[in-house]
Formats: C-alpha cells, sequence, structure tokens
C-alpha cells in the first residue's frame, strides 16, 4: 500500500504544535498587557469634566482642605461631591461672570445638580468603604496621588484588584498617623526626619487611632507642655491666685483630659513617645495600636463566619 503521508509531515506536525503553543503563549501575554494598560484601566486619563475644576488650584493655591468638599469621607462610604452650594460660597463673590463657570451658574439657578464623569469609578460589584480607610491612618495621596498637584484629575493608580491586594496583604508601608491623612506631601519617617509617636488611651465612639499622637519634631525638647487652665478654673479648684504655681515639665498626652477638681489641680499623664526612623517601623506600631490585622491573621474562617 503507497505510504499516505511523507516523511517530512512528521517534522511539519511538531513544528505545528510548537508554533501552536507559542501563538497561544503570545496571546495570553497580550491579553494579560491588555487588561493592565491605560486604555482599559483609565490609568492617568483626564476625562471631559462639565466644569475643569482644578485641585491644584484649590488645594495647594487657595489651601481649601479636603473635607470642605468631601465632607462625608470621614463617616461614609462615599467621600461626596460637593453640591452646588458649596462652589457659589466663594464664586458668588469671585470670577462671577467667568465662562468656565457657566455650568455651575445654571445649576444653581435651575436647582440641577452638575453632572460630573467619575474618574475613579470601581465595578458595581465592589464595595469600598472610605470611611474605614481613613479613620484607621491611610492617607488620601496614597490611593489618589499627589492631586494637590493636578490641574485637572486623574487616575494615578489601577485600582484593580491585584493593586488592592498588595496593601491588604502589608498596609504597614501606607500607614501613616491620622493627623496627617490629609497632608498630601507627608514623607515617610527616615534617619534624617524621624517621627515620635505615642499611644493614650482609647475612647468609647471615638476611632482607635484616635490615640495615637504623632509628632515630627522631639517631644523632650519641646519644653514644658500644660495644658491652658482659666483663672476661673484655678478658683474652683481652691488654688490662691496670688501663689505661684510649680510644675515640672512634663510632656502632656492631648488625649488625656486635664480635670480641676476641689482643692486640687490635676494635670495631664506623662506619656512616652517612640521614635521610628523607617516607615516598616512605623507601621507595624499603627497596626498594632489602631488595631489592623495582619495577613496571617485574615486567613483563618472566623473573619467571615463568627
Amino acid at each position: 500500500m503507497a505510504q499516505i503521508f511523507d516523511r517530512s509531515s512528521n517534522a511539519l506536525a511538531r513544528m505545528s504544535l510548537v508554533l501552536t503553543g507559542l501563538i497561544v503563549i503570545a496571546l495570553g501575554v497580550t491579553l494579560d498587557s491588555l487588561q493592565r494598560s491605560p486604555w482599559v484601566t483609565r490609568q492617568g486619563q483626564r476625562p471631559d469634566q462639565p466644569v475643569p475644576f482644578s485641585h491644584k488650584h484649590h488645594v495647594q493655591g487657595l489651601g481649601l482642605q479636603c473635607q470642605y468638599c468631601h465632607t462625608s469621607v470621614e463617616k461614609s462610604s462615599y467621600a461626596g461631591i460637593p453640591p452646588t452650594k458649596t462652589c457659589i460660597n466663594c464664586h458668588a463673590q469671585i470670577w462671577t461672570n467667568a465662562a468656565l463657570l457657566e455650568p455651575v451658574r445654571s445649576s444653581w439657578a435651575t436647582n440641577e445638580s452638575i453632572t460630573w464623569t467619575k474618574v475613579h469609578d470601581l465595578p458595581d460589584y465592589v464595595y469600598f468603604n472610605h470611611s474605614i480607610h481613613v479613620n484607621k491612618g491611610l492617607g488620601c495621596a496614597s490611593c489618589h496621588g499627589r492631586v494637590d498637584l493636578m490641574p485637572l484629575m486623574y487616575q494615578q493608580n489601577t485600582l484593580q484588584m491585584e493593586w488592592c491586594l498588595n496593601c491588604h496583604r502589608d498596609p504597614a508601608k501606607n500607614l501613616r498617623p491620622v493627623s496627617q491623612i490629609y497632608n498630601m506631601a507627608w514623607e515617610a519617617p527616615s534617619k534624617e526626619k524621624p517621627v515620635w509617636c505615642a499611644a493614650g488611651g482609647e475612647k468609647a465612639g471615638k476611632p482607635t487611632a484616635q490615640s495615637v499622637d504623632c509628632q515630627t519634631s522631639d517631644p523632650s525638647k519641646g519644653g514644658v507642655q500644660v495644658a491652658s487652665l482659666s483663672f476661673a478654673g484655678l478658683m474652683m479648684g481652691g488654688q490662691d491666685p496670688n501663689q505661684p504655681l510649680s510644675v515640672e515639665g512634663v510632656h502632656s498626652n492631648p488625649h488625656a483630659e486635664s480635670t480641676v477638681g476641689a482643692g486640687e489641680l490635676r494635670l495631664p499623664e506623662q506619656v512616652s513617645y517612640t521614635k521610628f526612623t523607617s516607615q516598616r517601623e512605623l507601621g507595624y506600631y499603627l497596626m498594632d495600636h489602631y488595631k489592623i490585622r495582619r495577613a496571617n491573621e485574615l486567613s483563618s474562617c472566623e473573619v467571615c463566619h463568627r
């Protein structure tokens, strides 16, 4: 019987299998690169807005705080988009006839909200809570970037799941004192610029992060720090105002309340500050006092099934 396939067909079959495998691998790499690209994630893109609002002008130039516009960021899952009235508070006095602000004036006159294009738009199946992140020591710039330097708002990070997981697996690298949450220029502690932190007593109804006080200057060189006392308070405590008040140097805890009882003067309790020269050390310290679980503690079933 005559041979149907030539001997070279074996080589062609092997080459076709290798070529098919290479095509599949190349297609997978291409699709992976595509789904990480700004074309899909919209990273770095500046969408058109009804009003070209400049965060750089309002934050860095005028010194507005984040909470002035985003009023619910500390108590809600949603940071909040300011109503037209927030804009009119200033622009009823300045730039009243600017062409760029016509949508604002029209919104105020018609009582219809401005239709903004959402920049950081997560999928519908993702639930993100702003308040828990802010109250646990995650700064605005960690997710949104240096907003105070953006003339036009854009998405700095990918906002993909792996980007979120990288932080949740190691939150210490991004944590900061709650007093520095809105400080866009916050820098991690170093040997040249250390940070001193002290933990006070926790109070019911307040985030645990507020029990930690951090300073960028050495508290031991700050001199005498005493809670302010009024003349009336001294009289209520039975202290003679004509007698000198002798107080030794103490470093007061800003979270400890000063009380004046009958016949006595009680000062804030002394606290011990710890010096940090690296973000890793500070991050682990804040994780312990902010009550943030570490990655190995989140692997148990009881996290979800209590």
